[in-house]
């Protein structure tokens, strides 16, 4: 979003800079506005400087506005990680919108929920319910667009429902405490039945 004026600007007094989590680190921002304060701007419009911050990593929105003392304002909107992507290489964090927010890294996060494959426009209910057995969970993988499989540290495929996976995994959690499931030796636990479950 841009306000106030799409003509070029002259004489930016100052640019002020301001998200909606606290306490990040707004360098990159800045950086890609492209704008120091005290200069001069000719050649650079608000749409040109809005599309700068846009394109960088991590920012959802933003808005640019001229104010009439000759300042800039710029809000933006991050996106917050809530898991990993990985490609078997490095570790891509995403948000609960499946969209890479960052850098990738070689470093696994050992305290995030990590996907592999392809993954659905929303992952938020399903990393809210794996992280609860995160100290387990090597990574989930979306199977045929359509159900989730959960991939353990100790090598088990749990094979989780189509409908209500979130379920299934409060189960498994419940499984697991009561019988230690996941510390046996077994390599598949097949719960897309809900009625029953095998394991193999």
């Amino acid at each position: 979003m841009v306000c106030t004026g799409k003509s070029s600007l002259s004489y930016v007094r100052n640019l002020t800079i301001s998200a909606d989590v606290s306490n990040k680190d707004l360098t990159p921002v800045a950086t890609s506005a492209a704008i120091a304060p005290g200069t001069i701007a000719y050649g650079h419009t608000l749409d040109d400087i809005n599309a700068r911050i846009m394109s960088t990593p991590g920012v959802k929105k933003a808005a640019t506005r001229r104010l009439p003392s000759g300042n800039l304002s710029v809000h933006v909107e991050l996106y917050q990680a809530v898991a990993q992507w990985t490609d078997g290489l490095q570790y891509y964090p995403l948000s609960a919108d499946g969209t890479i927010v960052k850098k990738p890294t070689e470093t696994r996060n050992p305290s995030t929920v990590v996907f592999q494959g392809s993954i659905p426009d929303d992952i938020s209910d399903i990393t809210n319910s794996a992280h609860n057995m995160v100290e387990n969970l090597d990574y989930l993988e979306y199977i045929e667009d359509r159900r989730w499989n959960l991939h353990t540290n100790s090598g088990i495929t749990v094979m989780l429902p189509e409908k209500n996976p979130t379920e299934a995994i409060a189960r498994l959690i419940i499984l697991d405490k009561n019988n230690g499931i996941l510390s046996k030796d077994i390599k598949i636990i097949d719960m897309r039945d809900e009625a029953r479950i095998l394991v193999k």
